[in-house]
């Protein structure tokens, strides 16, 4: 399914919404997600869930929470590549679970280790990224994908684990500010970096929007990422809800316990959607 509205090479595009940046992610497609504390942009998850999203597979950067419970719980999502997927203090991901459980989607188990070290391969043009800290596990069997090659500057022998390269088709997350420039602003989650520079196409809302170049900003130039590697934003405030963004709001904690009692079972989480997706807007 081609992007409805294709868009120049290195040219950030301000979009109306969250539903225009979902409608920008085709079916199919390999999505780039951050974990629960390191800012999904959650209201175009539930956007994607309204325009019925499928076939999406999820990478989690390097773990998955909340969007992609509800994304899997929706049926949206045919595989799932990521070290964990959780919803941390409120327990298991339910929807993830039941699906997983039931062989309904792919999981591919992988490790924080190889998912950074393969976003890093991509970012720097390079086939592979070798590390160390992953041999011996269980897991390299299970994985024939991953690589066990010699260190070719050693005398004696000398293993390494390799990662392969990979660049995701979209990257999604949320940020504090954006600028008129396209430039967006991620603080200390240089993640969030790496998995922009990696990805062939990456979608960021924001939730204010700043007339200043902060590239331009000495103060807040380290924490940007800059427009070269921004695809399109648009404003959704509280877009993370019902996670975090620091300095504006808190995770709304007695929320996500809401969620994780209500999608243990299918009936629930249909009425959750219908309460909290299906119907749009964001509580007060």
């Amino acid at each position: 399914m081609p992007l409805e509205t294709p868009l120049p090479p290195n040219c950030t595009a301000f979009l109306a919404d969250a539903a225009a940046i979902a409608r920008e992610i085709p079916d199919g497609a390999l999505l780039g997600l951050p974990p629960d504390y390191s800012l999904p942009a959650m209201e175009v998850v539930r956007a994607l869930v309204r325009r019925k999203a499928r076939e999406l597979r999820l990478l989690g950067v390097p773990v998955l929470g909340l969007c992609a419970d509800l994304l899997i719980g929706a049926g949206c999502v045919k595989e799932v590549i990521s070290s964990a997927v959780s919803l941390g203090e409120a327990g298991l991901a339910p929807r993830f679970t039941a699906t997983a459980e039931r062989g309904e989607i792919a999981v591919k188990d992988a490790t924080c280790p190889m998912v950074h070290g393969a976003l890093q391969a991509a970012e720097k043009g390079v086939p592979f990224m070798p590390l160390r800290g992953v041999l011996g596990a269980d897991l390299v069997a299970q994985r024939p994908d991953w690589k066990t090659i010699q260190n070719p500057f050693a005398a004696a022998e000398d293993p390494l684990l390799v990662a392969a390269a990979l660049s995701p088709d979209v990257a999604l997350f949320h940020a504090r500010w954006a600028d008129r420039a396209g430039n967006v602003w991620i603080g200390r989650r240089r993640e969030l970096a790496t998995l922009a520079h990696a990805s062939r196409r990456c979608f960021v809302t924001f939730e204010t929007l700043r007339e200043d170049d902060m590239l331009e900003d000495e103060l807040l130039a380290p924490g940007v990422i800059s427009s070269v590697y921004v695809s399109g934003v648009a404003e959704a405030r509280r877009g993370a809800w019902p996670l975090g963004m620091a300095d504006e709001y808190p995770i709304d904690d007695a929320h996500l316990m809401h969620y994780a009692r209500a999608a243990r079972t299918q009936g629930g989480f249909e009425r959750y959607l219908e309460e909290f997706v299906l119907r749009a807007g964001i509580p007060a």
